[in-house]
């Protein structure tokens, strides 16, 4: 892939170092929205220069539109256009429908949903200016199946998917393609989803059919596929980076290890 300047909105998160360690094997370039502090970057950025690649780290509020032009100004001027944008924010929290206050709902939808408008405008408009580009908006299975445990996450999930579809109509018409990741579970995923009336994660590492969650690598994988230009043709698609976990559907024909089948 020639080299590109790549934005990550989430770079902290687990996912967002593994899109970095993925685009940075090629050399991209960076624009790095973190909650950290800058020191906390400075190894990350000492190793990110020898490898040949350059990188602004940024504190920017996603859910102020102000803020996040006048960031992509200023980054641009350094770095030159962004041709990738990668919108990874996950906030999830325990919310039961019947019991969520406004303040929690409001700050799940703000924090995922609200921010990928703004990040998909914003750098949006920039594209269409250039006629090229790639969005990749970064979701999850629970865009279409309730977690039975926070359901104001599903609902920021569900808007973003739509958000995708109504950005790749619009956006595609300048060749800036929008497609979207419903990431599935990796380790830990139970532990954010603890519920009182699903058991959808119980046992959920054998409900994928190959008894083998994936991982935050693969869907840096993905993404750097979706941000090359020979995909050119794949446009609003929602890409179920799960393994087939949501095909499953009888607990006792999952695969385990013969030492739990007796």
């Amino acid at each position: 892939m020639s080299k590109k300047t790549v934005f990550i909105s989430d770079a902290d998160s687990p996912s967002g170092k593994a899109l970095i360690n993925r685009f940075s094997e090629a050399r991209m370039d960076f624009v790095l929205n973190s909650q950290l502090d800058d020191k906390e970057w400075t190894d990350q950025l000492v190793a990110l220069q020898a490898a040949g690649t350059n990188a602004i780290i940024t504190h920017t509020d996603l859910c102020s539109r102000s803020d996040l032009a006048s960031m992509l100004d200023k980054a641009e001027s350094q770095l030159g256009p962004i041709e990738v944008m990668i919108h990874n924010q996950m906030l999830s929290e325990p919310a039961a429908i019947e019991t969520c206050n406004e303040t929690s709902f409001l700050d799940i939808m703000q924090g995922n949903a609200k921010s990928a408008f703004f990040c998909t405008q914003q750098v949006g408009k920039r594209m269409s200016t250039r006629e090229r580009g790639s969005i990749i908006l970064v979701s999850s299975i629970h865009s279409e199946k309730p977690t039975g445990a926070a359901f104001s996450f599903s609902a920021s999930q569900g808007a973003i998917k739509m958000l995708a579809h109504e950005a790749s109509l619009f956006l595609g018409r300048h060749n800036v393609r929008v497609n979207l990741i419903e990431m599935g579970p990796v380790d830990g995923s139970d532990a954010l989803f603890p519920s009182e009336v699903s058991g959808l994660y119980e046992s959920y590492r054998y409900k994928v059919p190959s008894a083998v969650l994936g991982t935050n690598k693969d869907l840096a994988e993905l993404a750097f596929f979706l941000a090359k230009d020979e995909p050119r043709y794949l446009n609003g698609a929602d890409i179920r980076l799960d393994g087939g976990f949501l095909m499953h559907y009888l607990d006792n024909k999952m695969k385990k290890p013969a030492e739990e089948d007796r």
